[in-house]
């Protein structure tokens, strides 16, 4: 499975892993899960909490940080059913001409609270950092948290996600 991550960070965050190393491994275990087989791209970018909070106020109007922020570039009908993707409109509108890839859409995070969530949940900065990017994943692929039920499913395909590829809890 093919995911082009474009990676970039505003910020001063130096972890001890490589961001970018990480975000394509979390992107395509989520691909992989999903079954979702389009040569994809994905664009990440690593900013602080002012950053995260202004572009949160300007386009969800909630004038606050938060952890990430997941701008699907396409509306998925039935999250986890893509193998008709190609014949439902507007596939083609989503296709970048210059490289043939699926745009999936852009994932907005803070540092800042990649760093405090991390420390309050009690694990690495490294499993927050892939939880958020496995999490806003799936919202491109078009699953949502609105319902307990929703939240739960997510929840479970996170965690296979990560333990799957190792990043777990420690």
């Amino acid at each position: 499975m093919m995911v082009t991550v474009l990676y970039e960070n505003e910020t001063d965050f130096t972890p001890d892993f490589s961001e970018e190393e990480i975000a394509k491994l979390v992107c395509e275990a989520v691909l992989k899960e999903e079954k979702f087989t389009y040569p994809s791209e994905v664009n990440i970018s690593v900013t602080d909490n002012e950053g995260i909070r202004q572009v949160n106020a300007e386009f969800r109007k909630i004038d606050k940080a938060t952890d990430v922020l997941s701008f699907p570039a396409y509306d998925f009908e039935n999250p986890g059913k893509y193998e008709n993707l190609s014949k439902e409109p507007g596939f083609e509108m989503n296709i970048n001409p210059d490289t043939g890839n699926f745009v999936l859409g852009d994932i907005l995070l803070s540092y800042e609270r990649i760093l405090s969530q991390a420390e309050e949940y009690g694990h690495s900065v490294k499993r927050e950092f892939a939880f958020l990017i496995a999490h806003s994943m799936l919202h491109l692929l078009g699953y949502d948290h609105m319902s307990e039920e929703e939240a739960g499913v997510m929840e479970a395909k996170q965690e296979k996600i990560l333990n799957e590829i190792g990043i777990v809890r420690i």
